[in-house]
């Protein structure tokens, strides 16, 4: 059955303005973080992985995950904004394939945790890198890696829970139809 340009519309509008209120919401996450002995434990790591595992479109995803993270991080912290940028965006692409296009049909549970797993460690591989390049020295990157590893660990189980248990991928789904 073919879609009329009306509902094409719609659905495009409707694509944007999800794209855009979890963007907004990464910026916001990314404001602040938990104090945590040694640092801070950001949650835009949640907002991330529920975008990547709700939205069905890659290119969606890296926008939430690279382009949020990146404006967050340029509007209160700026030095790690394009390691942020290459890591969240990536992070929620392979997200978003892996939950959906691995597949071939609806999200399900089994597929979506492989990819918060794999979207975790490129998210603490790639912060430590960025840190080792960018401050210099691979010892700062070192001695913050339990704190990515948490943050990894919240977002992933934080966007599961959300997802599935909170049952905001049924009420997703509900919504697009």
């Amino acid at each position: 059955m073919e879609k009329t340009l009306t509902q094409k519309k719609t659905n495009a509008t409707y694509a944007i303005c999800v794209t855009a209120l979890f963007m907004a919401l990464n910026i916001l996450m990314s404001s602040f973080g938990v104090p945590v002995p040694g640092g801070r434990c950001y949650l835009n790591d949640v907002i991330i992985c529920t975008a990547a595992i709700l939205l069905d479109d890659p290119k969606a995803a890296f926008l939430v995950g690279g382009v949020g993270a990146f404006l967050g991080d340029l509007f209160f912290y700026p030095t790690p904004m394009f390691v942020s940028l290459a890591t969240h965006g990536l992070q929620a692409v392979v997200i978003c394939f892996v939950a959906h296009k691995a597949a071939h049909k609806d999200v399900t549970f089994k597929n979506a945790a492989w990819g918060v797993f794999l979207g975790a460690i490129i998210m603490v591989v790639g912060y430590s890198l960025g840190r080792a390049f960018i401050y210099s020295t691979p010892y700062y990157a070192y001695i913050k890696l339990p704190y990515q590893i948490l943050q990894a660990a919240v977002g992933a189980v934080g966007g599961l829970l959300l997802c599935f248990k909170g049952g905001l991928l049924d009420a997703f789904k509900k919504m697009q139809k």
